[in-house]
């Protein structure tokens, strides 16, 4: 921190500001400053995002993805292929893969990954919201998308055991994804490729 003395609100919120991630003392200081310059209406409308996405967003009562009513708009639109669910980590990974085009079935979000090192386990996670929503019929296939890292591919196996009575096709995307990547950071194209060569598990 610079030696500028501030005022007890302005320390509050770069104090705030340095709780996000990727966000070092000196970028609070900077991102605190430059909403104490910008104008009012731009600031406090900043605000307000903030406040709205804690207060209207929830997670979709089906899927788990991120939602504003009861159910995600994906899961609302009648014209997705429900016979298809494509299991991810986090609502980010649903919007890497969405963003593809390639999907026309629905999600399930996991909210995380398994590991016990973490203190992470699979009752942490909704796991047992898919067995059920798989187990309830008329799901043709479950596409494991979990990040393709040691827990990603824990948490895939973890699943696949669970689902093996069902008789239901499960997928893994195919390595175009790098061992230890991340869903989110992955190109268009990447995807398009572990998407289309997804391979039976």
């Amino acid at each position: 921190m610079s030696d500028v003395t501030v005022t007890n609100p302005l320390q509050r919120l770069i104090d705030e500001l340095k709780k996000l991630p990727g966000v070092g003392p000196r970028s609070a200081e900077r991102i605190a400053f430059h909403l104490l310059k910008t104008d009012a209406v731009d600031a406090l409308a900043l605000a307000e995002a903030v406040r709205d996405i804690k207060e209207k967003i929830r997670p979709c009562a089906r899927c788990h993805n991120l939602a504003e009513g009861e159910l995600c708009h994906i899961c609302a639109d009648h014209r997705r292929d429900q016979g298809q669910i494509v299991v991810v980590e986090q609502p980010k990974d649903l919007a890497s893969l969405e963003a593809t085009g390639l999907i026309t079935g629905v999600y399930h979000v996991l909210m995380g990954h398994i590991a016990p090192l973490e203190g992470i386990e699979p009752g942490d996670l909704t796991i047992d919201t898919l067995v059920k929503r798989v187990k309830a019929g008329d799901v043709r296939e479950v596409i494991l998308a979990t990040n393709p890292t040691l827990e990603g591919d824990a948490t895939a196996l973890h699943i696949t055991s669970l689902l093996s009575d069902t008789g239901v096709k499960i997928t893994r995307p195919a390595r175009g994804l790098a061992p230890g990547g991340q869903i989110e950071y992955a190109n268009r194209s990447m995807l398009e490729e572990a998407l289309r060569a997804r391979q039976e598990v």
